[in-house]
């Protein structure tokens, strides 16, 4: 007697070959539409930054929808895109000045050379122009996604103000059909929008201003202890602090060993114990205060987020690395709520409605 397998409804092969299209065409479109992927990432940081203002502007101050969009997008780019570019501008047109005079490069680094050869406990490190280059070949894969967020800065920033414009003008809508779409309670719907809130706020404001404080901090030391063109350096340094784990020392420390090659010990080690007290320090301080209430984002999700995130998404992976790898999280807990052994209990017993839709009436 031959065993009767179960059919599958018609319903659910339906149901998963639609499924199945929608994301054929989602990772199609995802991926011919890369190149411009930095411009929508860029226009959702803004939306979300500035989603609170514009609701108020337009709905209690009775601002028309376009007109409010254009003055955000205005204020965008004078207090973001033009001080970015200047600055960019700044650094690289002085770095290049550096790199090519070679006769200053050789100085120091015969200087260095010199030093390292004459501590025997520094003997075994290889300071070699081959080390260098490997060290620097290996400091260089993390860079590729950068530098591609950057050779397409202009076109992902157009793109980035004409999505916003759209996103802002029908805003309501959009967020209507992301919550029609989003097949989960209003409990999990809302616990994703916090946790996406929070991760972009912190990461889009709390990464400039920890720049913007270290830069500072680095320029006042480098001025105190004789280096170099300290402006330059210091907002080297500030740029640095996006770097992960290393951060800023990854440019105060050379400095330091360069003074003491040079002979400036005194110099060389008041430089030291200022970039670990002041410059690492303004990393803590800030981090307990102004970023703890932007979001308290644990460290590990943010350095490895940024690792993954540069590595994926280019320069705004240094945004939506940690949001990426937060909503791991974010998924398991709505997967808690949707099909938890609580609510699975609560739908036997025929008890739906002691389900918890919102987060405050859930225990915690």
């Amino acid at each position: 007697m031959h065993r009767i397998l179960p059919q599958i409804p018609n319903r659910i092969i339906a149901q998963f070959l639609l499924l199945s299209v929608l994301l054929l065409l989602l990772i199609i479109s995802v991926w011919g539409l890369a190149y411009f992927l930095p411009g929508f990432l860029g226009a959702l940081t803004l939306y979300v930054l500035f989603r609170n203002k514009y609701e108020l502007l337009t709905k209690k101050q009775g601002w028309k929808p376009w007109i409010t969009s254009l003055f955000f997008i205005l204020a965008s780019i004078l207090l973001i895109v033009i001080p970015t570019w200047l600055l960019a501008d700044y650094i690289i047109g002085q770095l290049r000045e550096i790199l090519t005079n070679r006769a200053l490069l050789e100085q120091k680094f015969q200087q260095v050379q010199a030093f390292i050869q004459s501590k025997k406990y520094l003997q075994d490190i290889d300071f070699s122009r081959d080390a260098i280059i490997n060290y620097l070949q290996k400091v260089a894969v993390y860079l590729p996604g950068f530098l591609s967020g950057v050779g397409a800065l202009v076109t992902n920033v157009i793109v980035a103000f004409f999505v916003l414009y759209f996103m802002q003008t029908g805003s309501e809508r959009m967020e209507k059909m992301v919550r029609v779409i989003l097949p989960f309670s209003e409990r999990s719907k809302k616990e994703l929008w916090d946790d996406t809130y929070m991760m972009i706020r912190s990461n889009a404001i709390g990464i400039p201003v920890l720049g913007l404080f270290q830069g500072i901090a680095a320029i006042i030391g480098y001025w105190i202890f004789g280096v170099h063109n300290p402006i330059l350096w210091g907002l080297v340094t500030g740029a640095a602090s996006i770097v992960p784990v290393v951060g800023t020392m990854i440019i105060w420390v050379p400095i330091c060993v360069i003074l003491l090659a040079s002979g400036d010990t005194s110099g060389a080690l008041g430089m030291a114990a200022y970039g670990l007290i002041a410059i690492g320090g303004i990393d803590n301080i800030l981090r307990f205060t102004i970023l703890k209430r932007l979001g308290d984002v644990p460290p590990l999700i943010t350095v490895f987020g940024v690792l993954l995130g540069l590595k994926v998404m280019g320069f705004m992976g240094l945004v939506f690395g940690p949001l990426l790898l937060s909503s791991i999280g974010s998924l398991f807990r709505v997967y808690r709520n949707e099909y938890g052994i609580k609510r699975l209990l609560l739908e036997r017993a025929g008890l739906t409605d002691k389900i918890p839709e919102k987060p405050e009436d859930a225990a915690p």
